[in-house]
């Protein structure tokens, strides 16, 4: 996947998740926590150096959207509250990335798979190619020839269509109704009971849309659940609306705004040494040249 104009799209709480996780619990000499903030930076600059994007941006969740909360509300409601060490740091990671002149993204009561998927779309129409730095699943219902799904951390394969076809056992388009019907307990969504992934694709391969599911109920395999499609009909429906990601956000895709750029050499250096990043500091600082 090769153009002339390229976009990577971040997706920036995620990243900082894996961060904090990943990474022993770091501390500068005064008590602050460094850790989500340290992994990443690593994360953004691997991503760079692999994609080499003529442009980029982070997107970050700002809240649960009120038509997702009307359907289901219940949505999300099982995850945890973000712990407290890697809620401190998320002033920090915005703050390097303001040094650093890499554009982000929060809208109010929109999440980030939304906001990346509205730029990704649009960037793809507008002829670039796109990488979505995420590990979320959802994002691969809108990867195309121009747009790809890529791993944050580990190895550097740019999934698109036929990759997709081969985690999944489905095309990009068909993943809607895909997890419409096993449901996604990290959104704390119910599928169809007794549904699992090899059975919702042998569907989807056989029928090709939900829709055409629903229609012959009646003759599905294995006849156990010609019953069950029938009285969880609303709920797999409900779960289409749940599922599919917005493209439609007042986004605004300014191809001068996103351009990689080097950033401010100064604040960089200020920066680093504010939060004893000295290996990153060493690492960026020869980038620069300085």
């Amino acid at each position: 996947m090769t153009n002339a104009k390229s976009l990577l799209l971040l997706d920036g709480l995620a990243m900082a998740y894996r961060g904090f996780y990943a990474i022993p619990d770091l501390t500068t000499k005064d008590g602050r926590h460094t850790n989500a903030l340290m992994g990443f930076i690593r994360m953004m600059l691997q991503l760079k150096s692999a994609w080499k994007p003529t442009h980029w941006a982070a997107a970050f969740d700002g809240g649960r959207p009120e038509e997702r909360m009307a359907a289901l509300e219940t949505y999300k409601a099982q995850r945890a509250p973000m712990p407290d060490p890697l809620k401190e740091q998320i002033p920090y990671i915005n703050e390097y990335l303001e040094a650093a002149g890499v554009p982000s993204f929060r809208l109010d009561r929109q999440e980030a798979d939304d906001v990346m998927a509205t730029l990704a779309v649009r960037a793809a129409e507008e002829g670039a190619s796109v990488y979505m730095a995420t590990s979320d699943k959802d994002m691969y219902q809108i990867v195309s020839d121009r747009i790809c799904v890529v791993s944050p951390a580990k190895e550097m394969v740019c999934m698109g269509p036929e990759e997709v076809v081969t985690k999944t056992g489905v095309r990009p388009d068909q993943m809607v109704d895909y997890q419409a019907l096993i449901g996604d307990a990290v959104d704390n969504i119910n599928g169809l009971p007794g549904v699992g992934p090899k059975t919702a694709a042998k569907w989807l391969k056989e029928y090709g849309t939900l829709d055409e599911i629903l229609k012959h109920a009646a003759e599905i395999q294995p006849a156990r659940f010609r019953g069950v499609l029938a009285q969880h009909e609303p709920t797999v429906r409900r779960n289409t609306g749940l599922m599919k990601l917005r493209t439609d956000l007042n986004v605004s895709l300014n191809w001068e705004d996103l351009a990689v750029r080097e950033g401010d050499r100064s604040r960089l250096v200020s920066f680093f040494s504010k939060y004893e990043l000295h290996s990153l500091s060493r690492m960026v600082q020869g980038e620069l040249g300085l």
